[in-house]
């Protein structure tokens, strides 16, 4: 079954998307509205574990798809890991939809999330969207400091050769970011660049008045 986007838009009319790219400010944004004015925040992320329980092999393969150790997983070249992480957004969206619906029913909730501008343009309008951004040159060394990344860090530095799998992980992660990141800043969204000299209150500030939560 197929629905339509205005249907979509619809039904998730009171869900602000904060989204962009890997490190750009997402979850900061997100938690700091969502406490600011009593507004629940939905974690993409934080929901994998549970969409994937409820998944199977036959429909969400990518979802599914196990590795050994951290050798075979960065083992792969740098086309497969691009396929399979483009993959698995595909494959939970449906699940990330379904949750916004019964979520969002009652009041707004904030979804804390990677989205394209793509699939936003099919869920919601402009003016309910922020992107995040963040130049993805070296992500890998700026996941590696944070410490909510650092089950991340650990599986990376376990590979045997952890060189060759930061240099995989390192061009997969440009590659599927960088595009992304040039077409938002030519784009008619509203975005903002990470920049340290701007505050998280100022940041957030900026965000609130676009969204209209000012």
């Amino acid at each position: 079954m197929i629905f339509q986007d205005n249907i979509l838009k619809e039904y998730l009319r009171n869900v602000y998307f904060i989204t962009g790219t890997p490190c750009g400010g997402k979850s900061t944004v997100s938690r700091a509205l969502g406490k600011k004015h009593g507004i629940p925040v939905y974690d993409i992320d934080e929901r994998f574990s549970f969409h994937q329980s409820i998944s199977d092999s036959e429909h969400q393969p990518n979802m599914n798809k196990g590795f050994k150790d951290a050798d075979e997983f960065f083992g792969r070249s740098v086309e497969e890991y691009k396929a399979w992480l483009m993959g698995i957004m595909d494959e939970q969206l449906g699940f990330i939809i379904l949750d916004l619906i019964k979520l969002s029913q009652n009041g707004p909730v904030i979804c804390d999330c990677h989205l394209t501008m793509e699939q936003i343009e099919r869920l919601s309008k402009s003016s309910r969207a922020a992107f995040m951004i963040s130049d993805p040159t070296d992500l890998v060394e700026t996941y590696c400091i944070r410490p909510d990344h650092q089950d991340f860090s650990n599986y990376i530095h376990s590979a045997t050769d952890y060189e060759k799998a930061k240099k995989t992980c390192t061009q997969t992660l440009y590659e599927l970011n960088m595009s992304k990141y040039n077409d938002i800043k030519n784009s008619d969204y509203f975005w903002l660049e990470r920049d340290p000299s701007r505050s998280v209150d100022e940041t957030v500030a900026l965000v609130e008045k676009h969204l209209g939560l000012a």
